[in-house]
């Protein structure tokens, strides 16, 4: 599978950008500040639906324009499709393949899949929990699109949960009535549900990442590791429960551990176990990653997870588009060959740099300057 031609309408710094793109390794060369990591950030938002660099859409609308459009044609084997999302901030997203009434903006995940290289990863290992839980889900969503309801479900009856419990707290501190909590089992339940089916996934994940995530980080610095992934759910920490691995087990284990907190709970309006309070806990070694590995170590790690990723969705379906944002400027020499050499043999790779001579000359194929603006192809 590989994007075969992207279009952008008012997304970032574009009016208009028409970028033919074909297998193999495509470059964009060019100063910061001139829109390269751009391009690249369109091509995984079709895979995801979001942006590895902002959380919301509103800064992907050009300054002036009230939308934003990013089309692209995917070829997958014979088969050629063409995608178009409509960005509207505060507004309903839309969606179109080929040029087919609209559908919905999720029904378009699992048409491209990306694994994304960028500085932001390093975040992965030493940022919050919060990094890490994105990691899984959206990881989860590129092996089963499906999984895009389930988060999204989790997501809204976690907000009503957390209104319901604010009411309360709030009600309490003032002395006033208290509120009517009469629903609070209703929602525990809907929680659950879709939490175990979260907590299922993310679970399953890790445990056949792990293998690849150690053998990735030993082919990055050969005799640094080995490393580990551990879980950590707060709702195993709540509950003498031992580990439970079923939907179902889970299910009962996620209420269990609601049913413990509640009093907590209600004092601090919030919902304190689940899904969205998980951590996935990095090693290197006998050490935990974050806090004692080195800065080197640390990007050695991200990039670990991240060709993890890539040989696991590789090994489960349609190879995923390789995009690598101003990786290569990161690393040292060593660590930039061998990353070369392992992401060269991909189907479609991208790569965004700063200068020619930060793509390392493994990396050969087609050429683009970006400057002011403008994308122009740099003929061999």
């Amino acid at each position: 599978m590989h994007v075969s031609h992207l279009s952008l309408a008012d997304f970032r710094s574009y009016a208009r950008a028409e970028v033919p793109l074909g297998p193999g390794v495509t470059a964009f060369v060019g100063p910061n500040g001139q829109g390269k990591t751009n391009l690249v950030e369109a091509v995984g938002y079709l895979a995801t639906l979001g942006s590895h660099r902002v959380s919301s859409d509103a800064p992907l609308v050009r300054m002036g324009a009230d939308r934003a459009v990013v089309r692209a044609s995917v070829v997958q084997g014979e088969r050629r499709q063409l995608i178009e999302l409509e960005l509207n901030p505060g507004r309903a997203n839309r969606a179109r393949i080929n040029r087919s009434s609209q559908v919905r903006p999720r029904d378009v995940l699992g048409m491209v899949r990306t694994v994304l290289f960028a500085p932001e990863d390093l975040a992965l290992v030493k940022g919050d929990p919060g990094e890490r839980r994105r990691f899984l889900d959206e990881l989860i969503i590129a092996r089963s699109p499906r999984m895009a309801g389930v988060r999204q479900d989790y997501d809204r009856v976690l907000k009503q949960r957390n209104t319901l419990l604010k009411s309360a707290a709030m009600a309490r501190r003032h002395g006033g009535r208290s509120a009517d909590l009469s629903t609070l089992d209703v929602w525990d339940q809907h929680l659950a549900r879709a939490g175990a089916e979260l907590l299922a996934q993310r679970l399953d994940l890790v445990t056949v990442l792990q293998p690849l995530a150690d053998k990735a980080y030993e082919q990055l610095a050969p005799g640094g590791g080995p490393v580990a992934l551990e879980y950590r759910t707060a709702a195993r920490e709540s509950s003498d429960a031992p580990p439970a691995r079923s939907r179902e087990e889970l299910y009962s284990t996620l209420l269990a551990a609601m049913s413990e907190a509640r009093r907590q709970e209600i004092e601090r309006g919030v919902t304190l176990v689940g899904p969205h309070r998980d951590d996935l806990l990095l090693r290197l070694g006998r050490l935990p990653a974050k806090g004692y590995a080195s800065h080197g170590e640390s990007w050695s790690f991200a990039l670990a997870l991240r060709l993890a990723s890539y040989e696991l969705l590789r090994a489960e379906g349609d190879e995923p588009v390789l995009v690598l944002d101003d990786v290569f400027a990161e690393l040292d020499a060593k660590r930039r060959e061998r990353l070369a050499e392992l992401v060269a043999p991909g189907e479609q790779v991208l790569v965004t740099a700063a200068v020619e001579e930060d793509v390392p000359d493994l990396l050969t194929g087609a050429r683009y300057v970006v400057a002011d603006g403008s994308v122009e192809r740099v003929q061999a």
